[in-house]
């Protein structure tokens, strides 16, 4: 099973999105468990990815991936174990970026960070799918 830290600002808000998260959770489990870690400020969030050996940066910067790649990379290179940094509305401290395995943008549209945190899972369960050879994504 894939052990996954989504480390982000901020806490679900709006009770659609807690519904649609929940959802996933639900199709991910006994595929991949993620634990949210939820920080207030940058201070937080540079000390609770210091430890992380690998680190995936949610940044407008990095590379973007189709879903495939993000797949690829998920089975072949990552490994089980890993860590993605969610930041606000300023981004991520460039400390965490600088600390990065790998800077991934999911588009070049900015979202808030409650929309990443739902569009980072949907992207995690359809890796799994596609690993799995699954219809979920055509």
């Amino acid at each position: 099973m894939i052990k996954v830290k989504a480390i982000t600002v901020g806490r679900c808000k709006e009770t659609w999105l807690a519904e649609a998260m929940a959802e996933y959770k639900k199709r991910l489990t006994g595929k991949m468990d993620i634990e949210w870690i939820f920080v207030e400020n940058d201070g937080e969030m540079i000390a609770k990815t210091e430890k992380e050996s690998l680190l995936i940066a949610l940044d407008l910067g990095g590379k973007m991936l189709s879903s495939e790649e993000l797949s690829h990379k998920l089975f072949t290179e990552w490994g089980s174990r890993l860590a993605f940094a969610i930041g606000g509305a300023e981004g991520l401290p460039a400390e965490v970026i600088r600390r990065a395995t790998f800077r991934w943008s999911l588009s070049p549209l900015t979202f808030t960070h409650q929309i990443a945190r739902l569009l980072l899972t949907e992207q995690l369960y359809r890796a799994i799918e596609i690993e799995k050879g699954s219809s979920y994504h055509k």
